[in-house]
């Protein structure tokens, strides 16, 4: 990520947000709206002085998922590029109380802007990439598994608190401080469930035994997985079973149901082995839940903005699963990730580096084929009533004046021949190229008059 931040042809736009697309392949135009982050990036150094001294603490840091704190100024994450922190208007004392500005006075280069406002930048591009990523469930709507119970984490929380940088240094630890001696791993939480999804996250087979090793590694704790199937799929995934299963951990093949509840101040883990038939009930001091991934919160928003579609789980949809994984029905518009669907780091950076490969292609040949059965519209029997303009799911369709009235035109470069305009339009004046109403009477008159075998 260094690196990409210093190379001289590429502009990173951090704490941005996409505001508006339009045009076409080669000739997009994308307004980015540029949040104020209250501190001049060209004149920040990274020195870190303005979040030493900054007296607002104990705000809960969202890169921990809440585990731990950060003040009002501060880095989003470890090692961020750029390498300039935000200051949180939220809870900044100068903003709330009119008073402190302790950041600006002992900023050494004086970077601190308390007058930023929103910029909005223009960007004129050939192709998009979309690598937007994915949501972890949100538990909290998965009563049974116990979320929200000291020492019940998400897959994620946990990975903060054994990360070396995280809230406690690395050092798996209960919420009174002390190693715990038991920890549960429930698998396929919120995935493969008709509750929640039904679809397999696939990642989280693989990172609940990552974390098994992990606690092997740094505590005593006796571990167990209760699993529902196993799916080691990737290169060296099934090894890596192995090794974990030698080195301790105790697997639990589970039925359709698990419930997580407290007990003489223990979590009681209930379940069915259905190795066995019989419920098993496990005494841990941890439990962490190896929840699946959902799309995100605004991507139906985003496939909108930027005239894409959406399966019906929510993931951005590609044009063909295997001749066009990256592509998607408006040309130019690439997929990456786990956007597209679940999927982990190696596919991930596969698919990016298809995606890449995809837009460069394109901006190297210089030029698009167009669909032969695109629309187009009459523009003497137009009436210009607007409905095919709403109705259209790639905005092919714009309003112009002809003659001093408004119409419809079709722009051939966006249409991909889906025909809904043809079917609304009240005037008669959408057509669509080798599927007019006299080529499609003759065609069924051709098949009426074929002979019977």
């Amino acid at each position: 990520m260094v690196s990409v931040g210093q190379h001289e042809r590429i502009e990173l736009l951090s704490y941005s947000e996409v505001e508006e697309v339009s045009g076409y392949v080669g000739n997009f135009e994308v307004k980015v709206r540029r949040k104020p982050r209250y501190v001049n990036e060209s004149l920040c150094t990274g020195c870190g002085q303005c979040e030493e001294k900054c007296p607002a603490r104990n705000i809960p840091n969202e890169f921990d998922l809440g585990l731990g704190m950060r003040k009002a100024i501060y880095r989003p994450f470890p090692q961020a590029v750029p390498n300039t922190p935000v200051l949180d208007r939220a809870h900044c004392i100068y903003f709330e109380r009119g008073r402190c500005r302790a950041c600006e006075r002992f900023c050494p280069r004086q970077a601190i802007d308390f007058e930023q406002q929103d910029q909005f930048v223009t960007l004129k591009v050939g192709t998009i990439i979309l690598a937007t990523g994915y949501d972890p469930l949100d538990v909290s709507q998965t009563a049974s598994f116990g979320y929200g119970l000291d020492n019940v984490l998400t897959g994620l929380e946990f990975e903060r608190l054994i990360n070396a940088s995280g809230p406690t240094g690395g050092q798996v630890l209960l919420r009174d401080g002390t190693s715990p001696r038991s920890i549960a791993i429930l698998h396929c939480i919120g995935s493969r469930d008709e509750r929640y999804n039904t679809y397999c996250s696939r990642v989280c087979c693989m990172y609940s035994l990552k974390f098994a090793h992990l606690v092997k590694e740094t505590t005593g704790a006796q571990v167990y997985e209760v699993y529902r199937d196993m799916r080691a799929f990737g290169k060296g995934y099934e090894e890596f079973f192995t090794k974990v299963e030698e080195e301790g951990a105790i697997f639990i093949r589970r039925g359709e149901d698990v419930e997580v509840t407290k007990q003489d101040g223990h979590l009681l883990v209930r379940a069915e082995d259905i190795f066995t038939g019989e419920n098993v009930e496990l005494s841990v001091d941890m439990v962490i839940l190896g929840t699946g991934m959902v799309p995100r919160s605004d991507a139906g928003d985003v496939a909108r903005l930027f005239g894409i579609g959406c399966g019906a789980e929510g993931f951005f949809t590609e044009r063909h699963p295997k001749l066009a994984p990256v592509e998607t029905a408006t040309d130019g518009i690439f997929i990456a990730g786990a956007c597209q669907g679940p999927k982990d780091i190696p596919d991930t950076v596969a698919q990016a580096g298809a995606a890449a490969a995809a837009a460069l292609d394109m901006i190297d040949v210089g030029k698009v084929k167009l669909e032969p059965i695109t629309s187009f519209i009459d523009e003497q029997m137009c009436s210009g009533c607007r409905i095919c303009i709403g109705l259209c799911p790639y905005n092919a369709i714009e309003f112009v004046s002809l003659n001093g009235r408004g119409v419809a035109r079709v722009n051939e470069a966006l249409c991909k021949g889906c025909g809904t305009c043809v079917a609304a339009c009240a005037a008669g004046a959408a057509t669509q190229r080798g599927f007019n109403d006299r080529q499609i009477y003759a065609e069924i008159e051709g098949a009426l008059q074929a002979p019977m075998m």
